[in-house]
């Protein structure tokens, strides 16, 4: 290509392109660019050797700011502007990773993700120090991210107590460019709790955002941070209110003697038992699940390259899949997480305490969907006359972390493969990340005693359902904030959506910049990101995409393009609740 370029400039780049090739190829990297080529290289080959989601760089502001730092601030045989550019041309590149995936996976997947993380920001530990890790290289990923708009990488921020606000301003500045990043974590929660299941210190400072917002140590954890078996909460609880009786199919796995349709629960608390039965068999089983994917790869998809990268695998001779990393958990996943409380409240309340509504008539109206004038009643009476999560509401909020708990409680019980095997860990956690498997579960359940309708969209992440969150984002953050979210280690998701005005004077942008420091230090917060975009433009783009091809929107972990989302997963972000500060 360079001896038939006629433009000297080009030329000129495709001769250092084919030079930083060859270099990397038998040498360690010399400059920003060589470093960050490599980079490239790695993960386009570890895409190609797992087929795999989540393939992440890890905290790529640290690793090569000595690079940066060098070429940039010291030589200056780079400008800051030819970095970025660097920058957004690896970004463009990711875009072009993809994947066949089945049809169900595309509709728990809306959009195509790949979930390529690069997380900044966050702490440092040196000697046993601990200072602030933002550089002059996360402000220009920030910046490179901020101008491309794109879908890829998946920007994390890692936020703790002393991050400047300098910083936090740049970040809340690319925020509001309204491609759905940069996304939370909390280092105030991340850290301690994993020192707490024996991360060694220096290694959980290190830690970094796997594909959505699960967290890992980078070059030192398993194959995997995340389950391969979601937990369908909603289904679940109707079973537990119906004998054992899976509402869709009618098929008993666990049967109990109690159900609303016979009327015989003599209280709330037999109810929840019943639900407290149903989740620890069904969380069993999904370990089940689990143990039988794990094997399957461990024998067909042995990622030698990737073990290599890894600590402790040549030493030990074995694989990630074998138990070759030096740590390794995995956390469990669920969808609907608030039609589970906000459910068992309304049942609670409605049912138990105020008999306004009698069990086999709440029975019925499942059964039928709310049909008719009195469903429509009834299903008016669940909606209005109970607390929701996501507003502040202790009546529905400690019963939500009560009946989490079963689950959180019952998943601590088990060991995945690789457990003995030389980790540290081979156990799981709770995380909440449900990508938009919120969907297509919904599509799967029938209605659900909050007042959802069948088949409709459950509730994502730890988010309150659409549309029920009524008093503002502070009152999500405190509903958020009593989940037990040191036990949730694989990510307590929280989307939001803010009207593009609420951030348009530095006023606002200040308070929410207080807003997020007050979420992460006083009420123990783990993760939020925001959807920058009104109602209006969602509809418009709906209505007319050709118009609309590069709006991006946060779906869940990740963000997408929404002209390229089915129209269902579309509805559900135009559902949202959206928020003014």
């Amino acid at each position: 290509m360079a001896a038939t370029e006629s433009r000297e400039a080009r030329r000129s780049e495709l001769l250092s392109m084919a030079e930083n090739c060859e270099l990397i190829a038998h040498q360690p990297p010399q400059t920003f660019w060589q470093a960050l080529q490599l980079c490239y290289f790695i993960q386009l080959t570890l895409q190609i050797e797992s087929n795999g989601h989540s393939v992440s760089f890890g905290r790529l502001d640290q690793y090569l700011y000595p690079y940066f730092r060098r070429d940039v601030e010291v030589a200056e045989s780079l400008s800051r502007d030819a970095a970025i550019e660097l920058l957004q041309s690896c970004w463009l590149k990711l875009l072009e990773v993809n994947k066949i995936r089945s049809g169900t996976h595309s509709k728990a997947s809306a959009g195509s993700p790949l979930y390529q993380n690069v997380t900044i920001g966050g702490q440092q530990w040196r000697d046993g120090q601990v200072s602030d890790a933002v550089n002059p290289l996360s402000y220009a990923i920030l910046e490179s991210c901020g101008q491309l708009r794109s879908t890829q990488p998946n920007l994390s921020v890692r936020y703790h107590a002393g991050i400047s606000d300098d910083f936090l301003d740049a970040c809340v500045q690319v925020i509001r460019c309204g491609f759905g990043m940069p996304a939370f974590n909390n280092d105030e929660i991340v850290i301690p709790e994993f020192i707490k299941l024996g991360v060694e210190p220096q290694d959980a400072y290190d830690y970094a955002a796997i594909g959505c917002i699960e967290t890992a140590v980078g070059g030192k954890w398993g194959y995997r941070c995340t389950g391969m078996s979601f937990i369908n909460f909603a289904r679940v609880m109707l079973a537990a209110l119906e004998q054992g009786k899976d509402a869709k199919s009618g098929r008993c796995f666990l049967p109990q003697q109690r159900g609303l349709s016979l009327g015989n629960f003599d209280n709330f608390e037999q109810a929840f038992a019943q639900w407290d039965e149903q989740i620890r068999y069904y969380t069993r089983k999904s370990i089940e699940v689990e143990c039988v994917v794990d094997t399957v790869l461990e024998e067909n998809a042995h990622d030698i390259l990737c073990s290599a990268l890894v600590d402790d695998c040549i030493e030990r001779g074995k694989t990630i899949k074998q138990g070759g990393a030096k740590y390794d958990w995995v956390s469990g996943l669920q969808v609907g997480i608030a039609n589970l409380g906000n459910s068992l409240a309304a049942v609670k309340k409605l049912v138990f305490e105020q008999g306004q509504i009698g069990q086999q008539e709440l029975a019925a109206a499942l059964a039928s969907d709310y049909d008719g004038l009195d469903g429509e009643r009834l299903r008016q009476r669940l909606i209005n006359g109970a607390d929701k999560y996501g507003n502040d509401s202790d009546e529905v909020d400690d019963l939500l972390v009560r009946a989490y708990q079963c689950y959180i409680d019952e998943l601590s019980n088990y060991h995945n493969t690789r457990f003995g095997r030389g980790p540290i860990g081979g156990t799981y956690y709770a995380g909440t990340s449900s990508i938009s498997a919120n969907v297509p579960f919904g599509a799967a359940t029938t209605a659900t005693p909050d007042g959802r309708k069948a088949f409709t969209p459950l509730a994502e992440g730890a988010s309150p359902s659409s549309g029920t969150d009524h008093l503002g984002p502070t009152a999500v953050f405190n509903s958020l904030g009593k989940l037990p979210t040191e036990a949730i280690l694989g990510g307590v998701l929280l989307n939001q959506k803010l009207n593009p005005a609420s951030l348009e004077n530095p006023h606002d942008r200040q308070t929410l910049m207080l807003m997020l420091r007050t979420f992460f230090e006083e009420h123990r917060g783990w993760h939020v990101q925001y959807n920058i975009v009104s109602r209006e433009t969602l509809l418009k783009a709906k209505e007319t995409p050709q118009n609309y091809r590069d709006l991006v929107v946060r779906v869940a972990g990740y963000s997408a393009f929404f002209t390229a989302l089915s129209p269902e997963a579309q509805d559900d972000i135009i559902a949202r609740t959206e928020h003014s500060l």
